[in-house]
């Protein structure tokens, strides 16, 4: 499977955003998982959101929540994540990741374990 993903950008705070996860290669399978995570300069890699690939069952973290919302298209192999009342907080550099099973465990959740990535999108947010 490969990961590719887009749709980052340079915006001011409060507006919008729609990153995109295009998955091509082997096709994601229903024990999928797939995840946003970002990771700031000079700081780890932190989880985002997370979406089963099967059913569309979601997870967020605690700082996106209210403001993300994660989604799949399962017939055109993406996933997406709009991001509304984007905060400076927000600027990093986006990444998909795929894995089989949940990513709400310990290791998944800084990013360890993930099955397949793709290169990341820069987002900025600017006050």
């Amino acid at each position: 499977v490969q990961l590719q993903a887009s749709g980052g950008g340079l915006v001011q705070a409060g507006d919008s955003l729609r990153l995109s996860c295009v998955a091509s290669g082997r096709p994601l399978i229903n024990r999928h998982s797939i995840g946003w995570f970002r990771q700031a300069p000079g700081k780890g890699r932190d989880f985002v959101a997370a979406i089963k690939w099967s059913g569309g069952s979601t997870a967020y973290a605690d700082p996106v929540k209210g403001r993300f919302t994660i989604s799949s298209d399962r017939a055109e192999n993406t996933v997406y994540l709009q991001m509304s009342r984007l905060k400076r907080e927000d600027t990093a550099v986006y990444y998909c990741a795929a894995a089989r099973g949940t990513l709400l465990t310990k290791p998944r959740l800084v990013g360890y374990g993930m099955d397949h990535w793709g290169k990341g999108t820069q987002v900025t947010v600017s006050s």
